[in-house]
């Protein structure tokens, strides 16, 4: 096979798809013909899920049942909160935790065997996965602190629920909102590598669970979802060097250190969610009195720019930049940052699924052969 190599399928489209649209140049993001400054605003995650699965915004009603449909699947089975108890015992990763509980999720689904192919069963699974997910992680983090889990409620909202389970008190307004408000925005980003991988695994008609399980273990790498925590953690590392900023950061490019947060496969501009996420992490801070993490984050981002030639690499802050900024400031743990990217993202996940099974073609690429084509067979005893 001959032709020119793609690393990485840049810039290689591999499928149509109606749910999001990205302009790296303008920094312009889309769900449905609607911006991502809109539905951040406005929409709530529920209303963005219903949107994204069913390819327009819900009416009153239709929210409402679809809202309460999502909150009646909350519950997990015994099984799970037992596998997620001796994985904490363990001390997994939480990524490597939920990977393990979604699968598992599949056992007690009343549909687990139904066709893959069956467009409308594939939405009500994944329904079924995305309202059990945060039950999951919640339950998760208070086995990690000793703590018994807390059931969920189908009184609260998918953020406020979350909260509420993670820490056994309602949220405030602002926590709820904030944390609602993420989800949206991570909610569906195009061909990204973990929505490509549970597209592939679903174009093997593969059950829902299998293609979920594998979206979560891709977002799992450093260089995909994982980048959030990285950012928190370099920004604590600043905090507690006792340097400004800007010497910490001049240091750090010094002795070849990357600063993660920076640069998108897809954005030559600054990510439109990385925009929104700063102005919520700069109202946080106001809000607390506390600014330092927001002001930190943004001085870094301003010498970056403006001083050490990023904007002419087209080197740009991403969602991951400020989202961690804005978890930290809602008092979730660090390495919950990804897991909880996965929360919201498993509803793009869903949706591509459910596009693909629509109008299926397994994936199959080839690569380029660059080994040898001749290779002399020797004897095992002239070895």
């Amino acid at each position: 096979m001959s032709g020119e190599v793609q690393k990485g399928l840049e810039g290689v489209v591999v499928a149509e798809s109606q749910l999001s649209y990205i302009d790296g140049d303008e920094g312009l993001l889309i769900y449905r013909g609607h911006d991502i400054e809109t539905l951040a605003a406005e929409a709530t995650y529920e209303e963005v899920l219903y949107l994204l699965w069913h390819g327009s915004l819900p009416t009153a009603d239709e929210l409402s049942e679809f809202t309460a449909t999502m909150a009646e699947e909350r519950t997990i089975d015994d099984s799970v909160l037992s596998t997620l108890a001796d994985l904490a015992a363990a001390d997994e990763e939480p990524m490597a935790a939920l990977r393990t509980a979604t699968s598992m999720l599949s056992a007690a689904d009343p549909e687990s065997d139904a066709d893959p192919a069956d467009g409308e069963a594939t939405l009500r699974k994944g329904r079924r996965i995305t309202a059990k997910i945060p039950t999951v992680l919640a339950a998760y983090q208070r086995l990690r602190d000793g703590d018994e889990p807390v059931d969920p409620r189908e009184d609260l909202s998918h953020a406020g629920n979350f909260l509420y389970m993670l820490t056994g008190a309602e949220p405030d307004d602002v926590a709820e909102e904030t944390l609602d408000m993420a989800l949206t925005l991570h909610a569906d980003h195009g061909l990204n590598a973990s929505t490509f991988a549970s597209m592939v695994v679903a174009s093997t008609l593969a059950d829902t669970y299998a293609s979920v399980t594998a979206g979560v273990g891709a977002l799992s790498g450093s260089l995909h979802g994982g980048a959030n925590q990285d950012v928190m953690e370099t920004l604590i590392e600043v905090e507690e060097s006792a340097k400004d900023p800007v010497e910490w950061v001049t240091d750090a490019l010094d002795n070849g250190r990357k600063i993660p947060g920076f640069g998108h496969r897809v954005y030559n501009v600054k990510d439109p969610r990385a925009v929104i996420l700063e102005e919520k992490s700069r109202d946080l801070g106001d809000a607390s009195g506390e600014r330092k993490w927001y002001d930190h984050a943004n001085r870094i981002e301003e010498y970056l720019i403006e001083e050490a030639g990023f904007r002419e690499k087209g080197l740009a802050p991403n969602v991951d930049f400020y989202s961690g900024t804005v978890y930290y400031q809602l008092g979730l743990p660090v390495d919950m940052f990804t897991p909880i990217f996965a929360m919201s993202r498993v509803g793009g996940w869903v949706a591509h699924i459910s596009e693909q099974v629509e109008n299926n073609r397994i994936f199959r690429p080839r690569a380029k052969y660059t080994g040898e084509k001749e290779a002399e067979w020797v004897p095992i005893e002239e070895r």
